[in-house]
Formats: C-alpha cells, structure tokens, sequence
C-alpha cells in the first residue's frame, strides 16, 4: 500500500528581537532560499511572505520530516545565507522559538491568500496582535512574557 498524506503547516517565526530588519528588497531572495530547502525535503511550498520583522511559511510536511527538524534546518541555513550574501545588514539572527499551526484542506485558498497580503494587513495590525490572534484560535494558553 502507498502512503498518502495532507499535513498543511503554517510556519511563523521572527527576526531575533523582532527587529525590522527584513527589508522588502532582499526578501524574494529569501523566499526563493527557503522554498530551494522546502524542495530538498520534499515539502511543497504553498506560500511564503513576511514583513520586516517575521515570515510565514504555508507548506505541506513531508511525512518522513519531523516538523522541529525542518524548521532548525530552515532557520540555520537560511541565517547563514543571510549573513554569508549579507542580505540583510542588520540582521544577527531567528528568534528562538516559532509557531506551527496545521490547516485543513478546506482552509488552503483562505491560507494562502493571507499569507499572499501580508504587507498590506501588517499596515493595520502588529506581529505580536496577529501573533496573539492566531494562538488564541488555536486555543493556545501562552504566557505574554514569550512573546515579547
């Protein structure tokens, strides 16, 4: 028998003190390094956006990755691209910790198309408030003191 799987993971993670680092410029760049990681792990990559101070990646997990292993590898090649191609100038590192939410089928445009906007909903709304959103969605307890 095959193996068939639908594991939709939404992948959050900030810049080391949510600096705003990630200027608009070079951010394609570090899209387009991650989703090259995404590929090598056999995970498809459904969408990846960010702003300046944190990213979002829509992807489906390969069910042979263990989800905190992706996100290490995603987390330690792409800071070591960032400084190695001095991407980002002021950029030192990822924050410690990151956030994995999984989604249905049902919720992937919906998903996809947030994550599309992130620019522009970031005009209204800081990481910390959408942040806090997503984790009270979840019915996640989290403690204010982690997130700031």
């Amino acid at each position: 028998m095959s193996t068939y799987t639908q594991i939709f993971c939404q992948i959050i993670f900030s810049t080391k003190n949510r600096k705003k680092v990630l200027i608009e410029h070079n951010r394609e760049l570090l899209f387009k390094y991650i989703w090259g990681i995404l590929k090598n792990k056999k995970c498809h990559l459904y969408r990846i956006n960010g702003v300046a101070d944190h990213i979002h990646i829509f992807t489906h997990l390969h069910p042979t990755v263990p989800l905190a292993s992706l996100i290490k590898d995603i987390k330690l090649a792409s800071s070591n691209m960032i400084k190695q191609e001095k991407l980002f100038v002021n950029f030192t590192n990822w924050q410690q910790g990151y956030g994995a939410f999984t989604y249905s089928i049902h919720e992937k445009d919906k998903l996809i198309n947030y994550i599309k906007n992130q620019v522009d909903h970031h005009k209204k709304e800081t990481f910390i408030d959408e942040y806090k959103k997503i984790l009270k969605d979840f019915n996640i307890d989290f403690d204010e003191k982690y997130l700031l």
